[in-house]
């Protein structure tokens, strides 16, 4: 079972859970430091469920006939984690509960063994100055006797933090009300154990990207605990609009939060000055507040757009991505790059806007055209070919699926492209490294804009199949170089043509200008000091940023590729 993260909501009004939640066939368990309000949030959770709820810590010193700080004191703690292991097995053993375990019931194996296998665990996460003010005068806590409580419950954090994060479900919980708290729960155990979850860490921010089917319909569960008011607007263009906007719209309704809607027209045509203050105007006349938030639903141009707008509108919005697209899914929602297109070339008008969550609902994926598909793939390839070889060998192994559209593979795919770029995205957020660093997500991106831009961003050739045809070229240009192999280019270049991606500029129905292409790159935002910069590789995931690639090298390898002059 995969894990999912929730917040409780902040909102003074509890979060409403799912409407009529089915009777479960599993426990549930909660897991957590004392203090977390396991029991006190247990029992509501259990009267929304319907079923019933026990203490582990009441049953064991039911059948000891003593404290738990008795049994402690004579029997000592390793005697007890095996006491406790019997009493949850054999509550797990009986009908569904909710059932409160001791703090150091998880770091137990066995127990945690038999927890994953019978029921669905939730870590109650709590801040530290939240637990230190509720276990105060607590003396009944043997662990609480060994020094000062901020002191423990910091060393407690820091040894179970991690086993604890092994839960199915984590959620935060600090100054929240129990019913907040216990809403967010339930909320949460409707979703099930689908989505998988990778979180994305910076140096100021956090946020998670939620992958998994039907995330639409649950977009109140999702967001209703991180959104600063109940109230949004959409940023969506006409296709996507038509396809998913009424599934997010009832999804968000059904948590009450109140939605307006802005469409724009598909495609590059959109990430325009011209669409940028249309949508900005809409948005202010639409009496927004600091507190209100813009949700993207489509692919990377209405992320890159409404982004953009949320990050210059009232000096920054709140942000919320939902790509749609396969590309915009393990790429552009995930490492809060915005921007618009201009004349003299791509995303030359930007900032950095992290949102507040990523919500891939990979059922959207299922709407797409097989091109589209295939496009979004390279950016997959591409993380693999950067920094992860094993990543590249499972895209040769699971490529054919991706693309086949087989549910789990397509979730799996995103999450380890999403979890390569939150990596490189969380040491080098602002790509302010000289080398290296986030710098390196642009492999094939210097060839793959120049005839992005040569084609002028017309549609004609999708993002992810200039990426394509770049990749390849940063492999040729390396290996011309003498810093790969020419069996990597054959390998790259292999598997790009099994899949039916474009690996040549042949495969394409035009021919270029090599001048002219050298051109568009000249005028990238990559180039510093009028240098060409290049991601270049040693090798299938040993990638680095060069500038030393002779102009005349560049042209050589776009005239053997057909181009001309």
């Amino acid at each position: 079972m995969s894990r999912q993260n929730a917040s409780a909501p902040s909102e003074t009004q509890p979060l409403p859970a799912a409407p009529g939640p089915a009777p479960r066939d599993d426990s549930v368990v909660l897991v957590g430091l004392m203090g977390a309000g396991k029991t006190t949030i247990g029992r509501r959770i259990a009267a929304r469920l319907g079923m019933k709820f026990i203490d582990a810590d009441v049953e064991i010193e039911r059948a000891a006939g003593c404290s738990i700080a008795d049994l402690f004191a004579q029997y000592g703690e390793p005697e007890f984690r095996k006491g406790e292991h019997r009493v949850i097995r054999r509550i797990l053993d009986g009908p569904p509960v909710v059932l409160a375990t001791g703090g150091g019931a998880f770091m137990d194996p066995a127990t945690r063994a038999i927890v994953r296998e019978r029921a669905t665990s939730v870590w109650l996460r709590c801040p530290l100055p939240v637990l230190v003010r509720r276990v105060q005068g607590r003396g009944h806590r043997p662990l609480l006797n060994a020094g000062e409580p901020r002191d423990v419950l910091a060393r407690l954090m820091e040894i179970r933090h991690p086993i604890y994060a092994e839960a199915d479900i984590t959620v935060d919980c600090g100054e929240e009300s129990v019913e907040q708290s216990a809403a967010t729960v339930v909320n949460a155990l409707a979703l099930g154990g689908q989505p998988r979850l990778v979180p994305v860490m910076l140096e100021r921010w956090r946020y998670d990207v939620t992958i998994g089917e039907d995330l639409l319909r649950h977009a109140d569960v999702l967001l209703s605990p991180i959104l600063p008011q109940k109230r949004v607007v959409v940023v969506t263009d006409s296709t996507v609009e038509a396809l998913h906007l009424p599934r997010l719209l009832q999804g968000l309704a059904n948590g009450g939060i109140e939605a307006r809607t802005i469409v724009v027209p598909p495609g590059e045509r959109s990430k325009t000055l011209a669409e940028y203050g249309r949508v900005t105007g809409l948005l202010l006349e639409a009496g927004i507040e600091r507190g209100t938030t813009v949700i993207a639903l489509g692919g990377g141009v209405v992320g890159d757009l409404a982004g953009f707008v949320a990050a210059t509108t009232m000096r920054g919005l709140p942000f919320v991505q939902i790509p749609t697209t396969l590309l915009s899914q393990v790429d552009s929602s995930v490492g809060g790059k915005t921007g618009i297109n201009t004349p003299f070339g791509k995303n030359l008008l930007g900032a950095f806007h992290q949102p507040l969550a990523v919500l891939a609902d990979t059922a959207t994926l299922a709407t797409l055209p097989a091109r589209e598909i295939r496009a979004g793939y390279a950016e997959i390839v591409k993380a693999g070919l950067i920094g992860d070889a094993a990543l590249f060998a499972w895209c040769e192994t699971h490529g054919r699926a991706v693309l086949d559209g087989e549910a789990d593979i397509q979730a799996e795919a995103v999450r380890r492209a999403c979890a390569f770029k939150a990596a490189v995205v969380g040491d080098d957020e602002r790509e302010e490294r000289k080398s290296d660093g986030r710098a390196l997500l642009n492999l094939g991106h210097t060839f793959g804009h120049a005839l992005e831009a040569e084609l002028g961003y017309d549609g004609r050739l999708l993002h992810g199949e200039a990426v394509s045809i770049g990749l390849r070229l940063a492999f040729v240009t390396s290996a011309r170089m003498g810093l790969c192999d020419e069996a990597d280019v054959d390998r790259v270049t292999g598997h790009l043509d099994s899949l039916g991606l474009p690996a040549h500029l042949r495969d394409l129905p035009w021919r270029f200008s090599a001048e002219r292409l050298i051109a568009h790159m000249q005028r990238d935002k990559k180039m510093r000091d009028g240098r060409l910069s290049f991601v270049l590789v040693r090798g299938i995931g040993q990638a680095f940023t060069c500038r030393d690639v002779p102009d005349g090298l560049v042209r050589e390898i776009l005239l053997a590729e057909g181009c001309a002059p």
